[in-house]
C-alpha cells in the first residue's frame, strides 16, 4: 500500500493532465516503440513506484516532493556516504527548503571513485580538439588526475568555501577542475570562454574568487584565442585573485604574459605540505547543503545574479534529468554542444559522470573545417546522446542534407535540445535529417537557477513537433495568469508549485534580491520568468521570456549589463536593449542610445558603440543593432520601459501608454525599427 502523502503548508495543484498516449493524437511526429519503451529507465522507474501511469506519478510528486525525491535518489543510485534520515524540510518556508537532512554526499567523489573501481579501464571522458587531436581518460585515470589536481589547489591555498573561477573551453582539464575544486569543498563559479575581461572580473569579483584557472588559448574557427590576456586583465580587475592557474593548450602557438608571483602552470606535480584531499577510497563526509558552484545567471536588472548550488542539488538534479527525461544510461555517450560557462556544461559534467555515462567534449565551432563538423565527430565517437541548440541547427541546415547525410549517425538513440523556443522547419530538420526520424528530439527548457529542467520530453510517449511532453518528472510546474490561477489552451507563466533540490539556495550576499526575483509574485509559487501554454492534447509549449532578459543563440544577459556596456562609451548617456527575434540565432540584441549633448550619430560612432560593448561581454554578445534615438520612452517615474520599445521596434501594438512620459519617443523608434 502506498504512504498517503505529506500535507504540505501551500497550495498546490494537481497535475491532472499529461499526453493522453493511448489514442491518436493529430500532429505527432514520433512514437515510441513499445519494447524500447518498456526498456526504458523511466518506465522501470515508475513500476518501482507503483503508481499506474506518469499523470499518477506527477499527482504524487507535487503533494509529496519529499516522498518522489527520495524514491528518484535511490532510483538514479546516488552514492550516499551516510543516507539521509529526512529528505526534505520546508519549515523555512519553499524558498529556503533544505534537503537530504542527516545525510553525506560529495558529488564529485560518487561522480569518479565508484565507476574507478567498478570500470577501471572504461572510458569516462572523451575530448576532439578542433585541430583533430583526440585524448581520452579512463575512469581510473580521471580519478587520478582528480586527486592531483586536489593537491595541487590544496598547495595553492584552496580550502573548503573558497571560491575558484573556471575560464576554460570544454577541455579535458575542465572536468578534472570542476571535480577537484568541488573534492576540497570549495566553490566554482563557470565562465564563458568566449566573454571578455571585464565580464570575466565582474564574476570573480561578485563571489570574491581568490584563484583562477584558466588556459593559455584554445583554438576557435583554426586561429588560437589568447584567452591567458583576457584572464590577466580579469585578475587585475578582480582585486581578490591571487593565483592564476593556467592549463597548457596552445602552447608555443601563443605568447604568454607571467606573472612569477601569481602564474601557476597546471598539473606541475606540486604537493601540499601538510592536509589535501581525503583519500579516494573514503567518500568525504559532506553534508549534501553544501555549496559546490556559485554560476552567474543575467536578470532584467542590476548586476548578474551568482546562484548558489550545492552538492545534494543542482548534480542529482542534473542526473535524474539524463536518466528520466533522456533516459542516459551508463552504456551511453553524451555530447552536449556547450561551453561551461551556460548551465549545460556543469549540466552534462555533473548529470553525465554520475551516471556513469561518457562525456564527449569538443574544443572549436560546429561547423569547422567543414560543415560536417559535428556529424563526423557523432560517428566517430559512436555518440548516443546529442544535444544542440535551435540557433546550431540553423545554421547548419544552411548546408544542406549531403555533409550529415555523409557521416554514420546509427548509434544516435536520443536527440536533445534546449536554449530557446523552436520553430517547425528546423525541428524537422533535426528530426528527419540528423535523428533519421526514428530518434525523439527531448526538447527540455528551465534554467540555471533550478538545475535543469522544468518542462522537458521523454521516451514513453508521442512527440510533437517543438513541444514538449509536459513538466520533467517530479516538477510541479503549471501554467498561470496574471491572477496567479491555472490556466489551459492560452499563454500563460510557467511557474513551479512544489520546490525540488536543484533550486538555487539563493544568490551569493543577496537574499533579498532572490525571494524577489522568484518568489514575491504568487506566494508559494517560483516565477520563471517564461511565457508557456498547454494545447488541448496535454503538450506544452515555450514562447520565451515574459520579463526582459536577453536570449542570444542560447546565452542569456540581462538588457542592464548590455546598456552598462553601451553607457561605458564616452558619447552615450543612456541606452536601452532589447532583444528581437533572428533566423539564426532566435534573438539579437538592438540598443537604442541617447547621446550627450553635443555628440553626432554616424555610422563610425554606432560602431564604436557596438565595439565597445563586444569588449565588456564579448564578441558572442555584440549587438546586431546599434542606432540613436533623441530619447527613450520612460514612465513618468522615470523607469525605462523596454516592453513599449521592443513593440515599436517590431511594429507590434505597444498596449497601454497611459504611464508613458513621452509617447512621441515611441513612434521615433517605431519609424527606426521600419528601415531596412
Amino acid at each position: 500500500m502506498r504512504p498517503a502523502p505529506k500535507s504540505l503548508p501551500y497550495p498546490v495543484a494537481m497535475a491532472d493532465e499529461w499526453p493522453i498516449f493511448g489514442r491518436d493524437v493529430d500532429g505527432v511526429a514520433w512514437r515510441p516503440d513499445p519494447a524500447v519503451a518498456e526498456a526504458s529507465r523511466l518506465a522501470r522507474f515508475l513500476r518501482s513506484t507503483g503508481e499506474p501511469s506518469l499523470a499518477a506519478l506527477q499527482a504524487r510528486a507535487t503533494v509529496d516532493p519529499g516522498w518522489f525525491w527520495g524514491a528518484a535518489a535511490d532510483d538514479i543510485g546516488v552514492a550516499w556516504s551516510r543516507r539521509p534520515r529526512e529528505v526534505l524540510d520546508i519549515r523555512g518556508g519553499p524558498a529556503w527548503s533544505r534537503w537530504w537532512i542527516g545525510g553525506g554526499f560529495d558529488w564529485s567523489w560518487a561522480a569518479v571513485e565508484p565507476r574507478a573501481v567498478r570500470d577501471p579501464t572504461g572510458t569516462a571522458v572523451t575530448w576532439e580538439g578542433e585541430d583533430g587531436t583526440v585524448r581520452t581518460l579512463t575512469n581510473e585515470g580521471l580519478a587520478e588526475a582528480v586527486g592531483r589536481a586536489a593537491r595541487q589547489l590544496a598547495a595553492l591555498g584552496v580550502g573548503p568555501g573558497d571560491r575558484v573561477g573556471i575560464l576554460l573551453p570544454m577541455l579535458p582539464e575542465t572536468v578534472v577542475a570542476v571535480l577537484a575544486v568541488s573534492r576540497l569543498g570549495a566553490i566554482f563559479t563557470p565562465i564563458f570562454s568566449g566573454y571578455a575581461a571585464p565580464a570575466v572580473a565582474s564574476r570573480l569579483a561578485d563571489c570574491d574568487a581568490s584563484l583562477l584557472i584558466t588556459a593559455d588559448g584554445f583554438l576557435r574557427r583554426g586561429s588560437w584565442v589568447d584567452l591567458k590576456s583576457v584572464a590577466d586583465a580579469a585578475a587585475a580587475a578582480a582585486p581578490s585573485v591571487r593565483r592564476v592557474l593556467v592549463v597548457r593548450r596552445a602552447g608555443d602557438a601563443l605568447p604568454v604574459t607571467w606573472s612569477e608571483d601569481r602564474d601557476h602552470w597546471w598539473d606541475t606535480g606540486t604537493e601540499p605540505s601538510d592536509g589535501g584531499p581525503p583519500p579516494a577510497g573514503s567518500p568525504p563526509e559532506r553534508d549534501p547543503e553544501t555549496p559546490f558552484m556559485v554560476i552567474h545567471t543575467s536578470g532584467t536588472t542590476g548586476r548578474p545574479k551568482g546562484a548558489i548550488h550545492v552538492h545534494g542539488g543542482f548534480p542529482i538534479k542534473a542526473a535524474q534529468d539524463l536518466a528520466h527525461t533522456f533516459d542516459l544510461t551508463d552504456r551511453d555517450s553524451l555530447f552536449w554542444f556547450t561551453d561551461l560557462g551556460w548551465m549545460m556544461g556543469p549540466w552534462a559534467i555533473t548529470g553525465g559522470l554520475l551516471l556513469g555515462s561518457r562525456l564527449v567534449l569538443y574544443e572549436g565551432a560546429p561547423d569547422f573545417p567543414g560543415p560536417d563538423r559535428l556529424w563526423e565527430l557523432v560517428g566517430r565517437h559512436g555518440v548516443t546522446h546529442l544535444g544542440l541548440s535551435p540557433t546550431v541547427i540553423r545554421a547548419l541546415m544552411a548546408h544542406g542534407e549531403e555533409p550529415v547525410r555523409a557521416h554514420d549517425r546509427s548509434s544516435l538513440r536520443v536527440l536533445g535540445s534546449t536554449g530557446e523556443p523552436w520553430n517547425p522547419e528546423p525541428w524537422w530538420w533535426y528530426f528527419r535529417e540528423v535523428g533519421e526520424g526514428r530518434c525523439p528530439i527531448i526538447n527540455y527548457s528551465g534554467g540555471t537557477e533550478v538545475s535543469g529542467g522544468i518542462v522537458g520530453g521523454n521516451l514513453l510517449g508521442p512527440i510533437k513537433p517543438t513541444s514538449f511532453s509536459g513538466p520533467c518528472i517530479g516538477t510541479a510546474a503549471d501554467v498561470v495568469s496574471e491572477s496567479g490561477e491555472s490556466v489551459r489552451g492560452r499563454v500563460g507563466e510557467l511557474v513551479i508549485r512544489t520546490p525540488m533540490p536543484g533550486m538555487t539556495r539563493g544568490f551569493w550576499n543577496d537574499r533579498e534580491r532572490y525571494e524577489a526575483s522568484y518568489w514575491s509574485r504568487w506566494p508559494g509559487l517560483w516565477a520563471h520568468g517564461d511565457w508557456a501554454s498547454i494545447d488541448p492534447d496535454g503538450f506544452w509549449y515555450i514562447h520565451g521570456r515574459s520579463d526582459d532578459t536577453l536570449k542570444v543563440a542560447g546565452k542569456r544577459v540581462g538588457p542592464a549589463e548590455v546598456e552598462s556596456a553601451a553607457v561605458s562609451h564616452p558619447a552615450v548617456l543612456e541606452a536601452a536593449a532589447i532583444g528581437v527575434p533572428h533566423a539564426i540565432k532566435g534573438e539579437v540584441i538592438v540598443v537604442l542610445c541617447v547621446l550627450h549633448p553635443g555628440q553626432t550619430d554616424d555610422a563610425e560612432l554606432r560602431g564604436a558603440i557596438g565595439r565597445s560593448i563586444a569588449e565588456v561581454l564579448g564578441k558572442p554578445l555584440r549587438p546586431e543593432v546599434v542606432t540613436v534615438v533623441r530619447s527613450l520612452p520612460k514612465t513618468r517615474s522615470g523607469k525605462v520601459m523596454r516592453r513599449v520599445i521592443r513593440a515599436a521596434w517590431l511594429d507590434l501594438d505597444a498596449g497601454d501608454l497611459s504611464a508613458l512620459d513621452d509617447p512621441a519617443a515611441v513612434e521615433a523608434i517605431r519609424r527606426l525599427g521600419r528601415q531596412p
